[in-house]
């Protein structure tokens, strides 16, 4: 039997005196689909995790969490851990990334921001996977194996594997000498939905706990929309002013919570590069290859801008001269 047959067998054992029909909602990058299932009063959300694929427990975790923090997730009213179905409500259709124009960047951004503050003020040290070297390490190796070797097809020297590797070194003492909270780890226009409360907060599964930057540099250097320098530096210097009052853990010089951000944003970027690039080379997928050049240009701009990253820039002007020749788009 089909996923989808099976899907609304069970949501007919739920409901069995309600008609509804069931439609695609959404996919993400992973194995999990969303369906929004239409009643007579009511719009629910049945996502479907095939567990051979995919953990939905998780998820469930995460939610509570953050539900409890006092921001809007999908609430669960239904599971099957067994079949890999949750029944949640549903959060609407509008995407931070379809909703935002200038005119509405300070209202959107600012809610965003305030609850991030609100799930990282609710951070537990023992609640979430610690986002530890290891885990920082293999996102970053995701880069040379996949966006180097395989998506440019390019073959590092020796002298410039230990260019990297001293970059990596340099990046890693930054992002673990960050103070610690719950993040999110995909915290961006495409996850966060225009709804009441708002923002919708989506996509949570692999949060962590970690650098305290890591959310802003997910949200603000967003691989799918572009934003001028001044207009970020604004909306990040708001954000530590309400962190800094909320009793949060960010540096008490800007400049310094900066630097982190930066840092943070060249680790996020590096990883993304070789997720873009696995995604279509092993998974045949090509929509995130259009999304190649914001994000070279994020981790470019960086590494022109601070010394102890000089070896990637010089690296990445080795690997892709024409891309930086011709401004790719910047």
């Amino acid at each position: 039997m089909q996923r989808k047959e099976l899907l609304t067998q069970w949501l007919s054992g739920l409901y069995p005196n309600e008609s509804f029909t069931i439609a695609p909602a959404s996919a993400d990058a992973s194995f999990r689909r969303y369906f929004r299932a239409t009643f007579a009063n009511r719009v629910l959300i049945v996502m479907d995790a095939p567990p051979q694929r995919e953990d939905c427990r998780p998820f469930l975790h995460v939610g509570e969490l953050f539900e409890s923090a006092g921001t809007h997730v999908p609430h669960v009213y239904a599971q099957d851990l067994t079949q890999g179905f949750l029944l949640l409500s549903d959060l609407g259709n509008t995407t931070y990334l379809q909703a935002l124009t200038a005119d509405n960047t300070r209202q959107l951004y600012g809610a965003a921001t305030d609850a991030l503050i609100k799930i990282q003020l609710a951070s537990k040290e023992n609640e979430l996977p610690r986002y530890d070297e290891a885990l920082l390490r293999r996102e970053l190796n995701l880069f040379p194996e996949w966006y180097i070797a395989k998506h440019l097809g390019a073959t590092l020297s020796a002298k410039q594997s230990a260019k990297l590797e001293e970059v990596f070194k340099r990046i890693l003492a930054n992002n673990l000498a960050q103070p610690c909270v719950y993040v999110h780890r995909d915290y961006h226009s495409r996850n966060l939905m225009v709804s009441e409360p708002n923002p919708g907060i989506l996509d949570f599964q692999d949060a962590v706990y970690g650098p305290i930057t890591y959310d802003l540099a997910s949200l603000f250097k967003d691989a799918y929309i572009k934003w001028e320098e001044e207009e970020i530096m604004d909306w990040l210097i708001r954000y530590w002013e309400k962190a800094r009052k909320a009793g949060l853990p960010v540096r008490e010089d800007f400049g310094e919570f900066y630097r982190d951000y930066e840092m943070m944003g060249v680790q996020r970027h590096i990883k993304v590069l070789g997720i873009f690039a696995r995604l279509y080379h092993r998974d045949g997928k090509d929509g995130y290859l259009k999304d190649i050049p914001l994000v070279f240009e994020y981790l470019y701009r960086a590494s022109v801008r601070y010394i102890d990253l000089k070896p990637l820039q010089v690296l990445l002007e080795e690997l892709q001269p024409q891309a930086i020749q011709e401004g790719y788009t910047f």
